[in-house]
């Protein structure tokens, strides 16, 4: 195996590295890759972002079956990469084993909660790396660091052995440093069959709306760009009720999911938990049954009609996130409205189970932010195809 590279975004998590060789042959041949710390290696403790969790845990007996894979596909494994604690937040912000820094943009939280796997890819320690994501915790940090990644179909990828949050949003994604990786990655561990031509493009307006002015202003050329490659963007409204409805239903219906999950270890270790982690335990405790009910109704309502908009073949395209990266000193009550903002807009693919795939499209002042383009649940393999199809038209590593 090659020479360890040296990590100095604090990307990995603390200790001795885990690393495992992958086949002398296959598809991933000479890629490295990392893992964020919530899927099992054999003989390491899965940590999951929390000291009195990996404490509780003992060492993995078996290797998550998804990571086998890329390994039999000859990549390498590299490491674990830090998480939010029990990935339950979008910053990134780690105060037990600390937060990554953001290479794109090192004043700016790296995003969460697949925080070091973006920043592993981004700093160009692994050509890829795998994360989750729940509520937009591969697209959120994949857009702040400026990587290439994507949220598959809910059920695509093999979840054995993987920490659960809420088990009925949770996916296994990844980021890659190209979008030819991407792809190849997708390849191996994605289901046969979705390939083939996807359109038309439908620009969600609420979505681009509830963007800030500059990321807006930003990605009209990207967006110019996919219609070069889709042809013209039809302009729709998805959710005329609001993305703050889709964000309340999202949370109510989400928290109910995650005290289910983990809420007999919490009342039973009551371990300590981070800023944010902890205020967002106690109220997924506390959540109303009626509102997470209403929450799985919204959920099937939506659904139904995301998916019928894009059986033929169409694709949503808006902004990945509505603001770039924020800047570590930001408050938490900023950090909340920003939290609250871009998951009404993450929710879309949450809600209905879409594949979505986020492309660095542009930057303002510098700092990256993404563009994403969404499709039916089973159409990753097109989507992919078309993501690296507007790479190339973008000039972006392909």
């Amino acid at each position: 195996m090659p020479r360890m590279i040296e990590d100095q975004v604090g990307a990995f998590v603390p200790g001795a590295r885990v690393e495992v060789a992958g086949s002398a042959e296959g598809p991933l041949l000479g890629l490295d890759f990392a893992v964020k710390d919530l899927f099992d290696v054999a003989g390491a403790v899965t940590g999951y972002g929390n000291p009195d969790w990996a404490r509780t845990h003992a060492a993995a007996a078996a290797t998550a079956p998804v990571i086998l894979a890329l390994l039999q596909a000859g990549a390498h494994l590299r490491g674990k990469t830090k998480t939010v604690e029990l990935a339950y937040g979008l910053t990134g912000e780690n105060v037990w084993y600390g937060t990554p820094t953001n290479p794109a943009a090192p004043d700016r939280f790296p995003g969460g909660s697949s925080c070091g796997s973006a920043a592993a890819v981004a700093a160009g320690l692994v050509d890829f790396a795998l994360g989750s994501d729940t509520g937009g915790s591969v697209r959120i940090p994949a857009s702040y660091c400026g990587v290439f990644g994507i949220r598959p179909s809910w059920g695509a990828v093999n979840l054995t052995a993987a920490c659960p949050l809420a088990p009925s949003f949770d996916t296994g994604g990844w980021m890659a440093s190209s979008a030819s990786i991407l792809r190849r990655v997708g390849e191996v561990i994605l289901p046969q069959g979705g390939e083939g031509a996807l359109g038309p493009l439908l620009k969600v307006q609420e979505a681009w709306v509830n963007a800030v002015p500059q990321t807006a202003t930003a990605l009209v050329g990207a967006l110019a760009g996919a219609e070069k490659v889709m042809g013209h963007a039809l302009t729709i409204n998805l959710a005329p009720e609001g993305l703050d409805t889709l964000f309340e239903h999202f949370r109510h219906a989400q928290a109910e999911e995650a005290w289910a999950s983990l809420g007999a270890w919490v009342s039973a270790i009551r371990p300590a938990l981070g800023p944010g982690v902890q205020e967002r335990f106690a109220a997924a405790k506390a959540t109303d049954p009626a509102k997470a009910a209403a929450g799985r109704a919204f959920r099937e309502h939506f659904r139904q009609r995301a998916r019928s908009l894009l059986a033929g073949g169409a694709v949503l395209i808006y902004p990945t996130s509505p603001i770039p990266a924020p800047k570590l000193d930001v408050s938490q009550d900023s950090m909340q409205a920003i939290r609250e903002r871009t998951m009404g807009v993450t929710a879309i693919a949450g809600l209905a189970g879409l594949c979505e795939v986020t492309i660095p499209a542009a930057r303002v002042d510098g700092v990256p932010v993404g563009l994403s383009l969404a499709a039916a649940p089973g159409r990753d393999r097109a989507l992919l195809a078309v993501a690296e199809r507007l790479a190339a038209q973008l000039r972006l590593p392909v």
